[in-house]
Formats: C-alpha cells, structure tokens, sequence
C-alpha cells in the first residue's frame, strides 16, 4: 500500500495574495499531475489541513475543481486556516467527513493499513488542541483493531519543532497523546503539517513526520533566531509506503518538479526580493 500526503496548500481565489504572490493554485496542480504521474501510483492521498486560506466557500470550491483531478480516492482534514462547517460542506459528497458540526474525525478501514483522521483545530487560532474528548475518540478507535498497522495524519503536529515561531501555535495535549499511542504499539506513523518543512521526531513508541507544502516552505530558523520567514524552497509531499508486517512502513520525501517563481524570502522583519509586497502581508500564521 502507498499513501502519498499533501499539506498546506493554501488555496484561495483568483484575485488574493496567495495567487498573486505565491501561486498556490499552481503549485497545487503541479501536485496533482506530479502524484497521477508517479510510476508506483499512490493507493490513496491525504490532505493534512490548511487546504485553503480564510475557510471561505470559494476557496473549497477551487480547491475542488483541482483535487478532483486526482486519480486516487483523497481524505482531508482541516488546519487552522480551515472552517470545519464550510470544509464539512465542501466535501459532503465523499461521505467520510462527520456532518453533525462536531469534530472532523473519522477512520477508513479500506485498505492494509488503518487510516485514522484528527481534528486538532481550534477555531479562530492558530495553534491546536487534543483535548480529552478528541483523545477519548481516538483510544476508543484504536481498542476496536488493536492487530491492524495505523497511521494517525493530523495538522498540528505532536512536538516541539525548534522553530520558536511555530512552536507559539503549537500542540496543545501533546503529553495526554503520547500516552494515548504510547498504548497502542499498532500505530506505525503520526503524519502532520502545519510547518511547512519535513521533520521527524521519535513520538509516543512510534514516529512522528511532518510534510513539506505544496508551495511556499517556512525558512529553518533554528535557536537562537526568533524569526519566522517564507521561502521558495521546492515543493514536496511525502510517501508512506506500507511493506507488510515484517518491513513495515518507509516514509519518502518526494520532490515536486516544475517551474518555479521567482524567489521571495522574509527574514522576519523585511521581504527580499523579488516581488513588491505590502507591508502588512502575513501569510502565516
């Protein structure tokens, strides 16, 4: 089984700054035509959150038309620019997504390996949450199949990054996690977004990954820098390829080719070239 995973792509419409700065939409559909070409064609795709940008309903509905394209069932859950209600509505149709107004959480149980979906969102903040409802759904899902190999994909992910900035709008919960996957010995992966970057952490008896976006990176500014920047840095997804019980799971990082923009970088107080940016454009968080 092969389960390829995209995050953060951000999208919004024709006429906003992501488009006009960072070309998400673009980036987005070269995703797209990057995982339908792959000779070992991905089994299923996962969106791990901030699919769009203001949790509008034009935004989802360009977002569709891309993500549709995709020759694989796809299984999205939202970030923290995500609105659980509009993505719910948005993405009705493929029957997975909860539509109570509760938590998108869910589990697919179509293929070798379990996937298991969380909502850490918490609305109107950047950072996210487990708190112990959320934790009690996923130990209940967990007891069902205690036998079945798991992967949890989540946005926030469950660690302390390094990176100060997006360590402030971080996880909150993470030790209750821990303990909850630290039980069950079935979970393979913890797969997340949020960052912008690929990391990897040991976590609660198994591994933690974060995925690269589908366009714009977060610059690795590690201790002592306090900043928080964005770079053009090539757009990437990852692989988790499950090889049965006795190999396991492998994760790849998976470079996305294609025509870039010119380069734009912040250093935390000022954009570098090659665009005319606003002063008051925030991308992040």
């Amino acid at each position: 089984m092969l389960i390829a995973q995209i995050t953060d792509l951000h999208i919004s419409t024709p006429d906003s700054r992501n488009d006009t700065y960072f070309r998400t939409a673009d980036h987005l559909r070269r995703a797209v035509a990057h995982l339908n070409a792959l000779a070992s064609r991905p089994d299923v795709v996962l969106v791990s959150g901030d699919l769009v940008e203001r949790g509008a309903t034009e935004e989802y509905e360009r977002l569709r038309s891309i993500l549709d394209e995709l020759a694989m069932p796809v299984f999205v859950i939202p970030g923290n620019h995500d609105r659980r209600e509009t993505l719910a509505a948005a993405f009705a149709d493929r029957g997975y997504l909860p539509q109570d107004g509760g938590f998108l959480h869910y589990v697919v149980d179509k293929w070798p390996v379990r996937l298991i979906g969380l909502d850490t969102t918490v609305p109107k903040s950047p950072g996210g949450r487990l708190c112990e409802e959320r934790l009690g759904w996923l130990d209940a899902r967990l007891s069902e199949a205690p036998e079945r190999p798991s992967l949890l994909f989540m946005h926030h992910p469950p660690f302390v990054t390094g990176i100060a900035a997006m360590d402030a709008m971080g996880l909150e919960g993470k030790a209750e996690f821990a303990a909850v996957v630290a039980r069950h010995p079935q979970v393979e992966r913890v797969v997340c977004g949020h960052v912008h970057r690929p990391m990897v952490r040991r976590f609660g008896g198994t591994v933690a990954v974060t995925c690269p976006s589908t366009a714009h990176q977060l610059a690795l500014e590690l201790p002592p820098s306090p900043k928080m920047g964005l770079v053009m840095e090539p757009p990437a997804c990852m692989l988790h390829l499950w090889m049965g019980p006795e190999a396991g799971l492998v994760s790849h990082l998976s470079v996305i080719g294609g025509e870039r923009p010119s380069v734009t970088i912040f250093d935390g107080e000022r954009w570098l070239p090659d665009a005319v940016l606003p002063a008051d454009f925030h991308p992040l968080p």
